[in-house]
């Protein structure tokens, strides 16, 4: 038995299902999952020794790649001057300051210590700047484990969801309409018949926990006009973009600014942090200045800062954008040549350093879409790959992520152990 096995048995002992996150059981791929002793620029290393070129770093924050010296450097410093104060730190003001600069919407900004932190926060301000209850989510767009956002959609466009999680309130969840993505029309059915009751529109303006999706032309821009036009707080979810496909992510790259946006990942540049920012006039509805209480003993806690900071500052110095976009495009091509060459019309998403590849010959625009692809061919692809050394997401449902510490050389590696997955 490796040591991962018997580490996974005693955990199993101790912690609900062996992890503390649900996606890492392995259950998608019908698998058990490896244990990690260390992790250093595109590679991670098992307890066992295996040494695997790294897809999901740590689910998107390691942008630099694992354990940048500049990150490791950072926090050591932070935390030679004491690791929490639960008081006001220079690092808040700094990581507010280039937020509210790198992000178009943001004019201020609260740190909180995860993306669910994050987008439960912005709900809650949403629905007290607004004075209305009702919120739209839509399907296949994922935003942490907040009660009112585990819902699943009703039977049509105009009703309310319900639980997708056990614990989640019928009455709550009735709170919550969710719509299929990219679809105007059912937004437009349901703002007209409820629209002075929406408090919110919140997605993920690229959805990337359904794999990766994108938005059709024109969908954003119909949001934000639609949101605008009915006193309606249009929230963007970048806790994934954000940092990620530019520096101001999403809404950056597409022009489209929201009145809120959750942030994470890479800002905490592998420690635990999340934020959420926007409008003025709605984050003044805050304690203490507002009626919308907010708290987090660890919020702004120096060395997550410290760390963000780090990491953001050397993406710029090392115009990380544009050597991200030239990874990416490298890898892209590759992966369409292996396709064509073998001939498995399979569907291939990316953008920027953010990559899926569905084993579909159709388009994927939505959840519905994404969930038609072959979840079996899967599963061989991920075992056969990750037996050859190489370490995609254990889900056909999740991104995978390029960082700068991924080379040309890794790349190419990468697209023969693709080959070969895909001839099994």
């Amino acid at each position: 038995m490796s040591l991962s096995q018997k580490l996974f048995e005693s955990a199993k002992k101790h912690i609900p299902g062996g992890v503390n996150s649900p996606v890492r059981a392995f259950r998608n791929v019908d698998g058990e999952p490896f244990f990690v002793r260390r992790a250093k620029g595109s590679r991670i290393e098992t307890v066992d020794g295996v040494t695997l070129i790294d897809y999901i770093g740590t689910w998107g924050p390691a942008i630099l790649g694992h354990a940048p010296e500049c990150v490791i450097h950072a926090v050591h410093n932070a935390a030679k001057d004491g690791v929490s104060f639960g008081i006001p730190n220079p690092y808040e003001v700094e990581m507010a300051r280039l937020i509210a600069e790198w992000v178009p919407s943001v004019e201020k900004v609260r740190m909180v210590n995860s993306g669910t932190e994050a987008t439960m926060s912005a709900l809650r301000l949403a629905r007290g700047f607004t004075g209305r209850d009702l919120v739209i989510k839509f399907e296949g767009c994922y935003h942490g484990h907040v009660d009112s956002l585990l819902v699943a959609a009703g039977s049509g466009a105009l009703t309310h969801g319900r639980p997708d999680s056990a614990g989640v309130p019928h009455a709550l969840a009735e709170l919550t309409i969710t719509l299929p993505f990219n679809d105007r029309e059912a937004v437009e059915r349901v703002i007209q018949a409820e629209g002075d009751r929406i408090a919110a529109i919140i997605l993920e303006p690229i959805p990337a926990n359904a794999g990766l999706f994108f938005p059709r032309e024109g969908y954003l821009e119909f949001l934000r006009e639609i949101t605008q036009a009915h006193g309606i707080v249009l929230i963007f979810d970048e806790v994934m973009t954000g940092f990620r496909v530019a520096k101001g992510g999403v809404q950056e790259r597409f022009g489209i600014t929201p009145d809120l946006t959750a942030l994470g990942k890479v800002i905490g540049g592998g420690l635990p942090v999340g934020a959420f920012g926007g409008r003025a006039d709605i984050m003044d509805y805050l304690a203490p200045d507002g009626p919308v209480y907010q708290a987090g003993t660890l919020s702004g806690n120096p060395l997550a800062l410290a760390a963000g900071l780090a990491q953001l500052k050397e993406l710029e110095h090392r115009q990380g954008y544009a050597q991200l976009e030239s990874l990416g495009k490298h890898f892209e091509d590759g992966v369409r040549a292996l396709l064509e060459k073998l001939g498995r019309p399979y569907t291939f998403h990316r953008i920027g350093s953010m990559f899926c590849l569905f084993f579909s010959e159709e388009p994927v625009f939505d959840l519905a879409s994404a969930k038609r692809a072959d979840a079996e061919s899967f599963k061989r692809f991920f075992h056969q790959a990750l037996a050859d050394g190489i370490y995609f997401a254990p889900s056909p449902y999740e991104t995978g992520f390029l960082s700068l510490a991924h080379s040309i050389g890794d790349l190419d590696d990468t697209l023969e152990v693709i080959a070969n997955a895909l001839r099994e």
